[in-house]
């Protein structure tokens, strides 16, 4: 990661999260335990602060920043979906922000919530919890089902493996030349990992 001070102020960052070296960190930024940052994420805390706690996921391309003595925050289990914009808002408990969506200032998601792809949460809006919202501006559409939240939890488990998968193996390699053969694929991995665990 590259992360950088300001005004004497240093991000920090537990050891127990993934934050990917091409992502950047300015000054007011905590990152708690189990947290994956992904590459070219942009987290700029320069006029407030940006907090991303326990388990959460702020996806690649992201971009995160607020107005002064703002604090963005997302709660436990964030999930926030690729090339997401959150601008000094409140991202609650395991919500999840769709790709290319936009949360602005003041915005506060419920609980349990997810916003749709490429939705635009106005300015001191208030979404409620366990609802689905979409569109631009965002507007609730219907409350979520049981098994919509599970899906969606689901896939956040799999960003806190990612995390610690990534901090385990991910490494900077030369590529082959020309596909190798034997070459590990998932699907290879996926079936020797499932035969070692059963």
């Amino acid at each position: 990661m590259t992360c950088y001070a300001i005004d004497g102020v240093i991000p920090v960052v537990s050891p127990k999260a993934y934050v990917h070296p091409t992502a950047v960190l300015i000054g007011d930024v905590i990152i708690e335990e189990g947290v994956y940052i992904g590459p070219f994420a942009s987290l700029r805390a320069d006029f407030g602060g940006i907090h991303i706690k326990k388990n959460a996921n702020v996806q690649d391309n992201c971009v995160i920043h607020g107005f002064p003595n703002s604090v963005t925050v997302v709660e436990e289990y964030g999930h926030i979906g690729h090339a997401a914009i959150l601008h000094g808002c409140q991202i609650g408990k395991n919500v999840l922000v769709g790709m290319n969506s936009v949360i602005l200032d003041y915005a506060e998601i419920g609980e349990n919530t997810i916003i749709g792809a490429n939705s635009t949460v106005k300015a001191k809006a208030i979404i409620p919890t366990n609802v689905l919202a979409l569109g631009s501006p965002a507007k609730v559409i219907r409350d979520l089902e049981a098994k919509e939240i599970a899906w969606k939890s689901k896939g956040t488990e799999e960003y806190i493996h990612l995390a610690q998968r990534c901090l385990n193996t991910l490494q900077e390699v030369e590529p082959h030349s020309e596909i190798q053969t034997g070459r590990l694929t998932y699907e290879v991995f996926d079936s020797q990992h499932q035969t070692k665990n059963n």
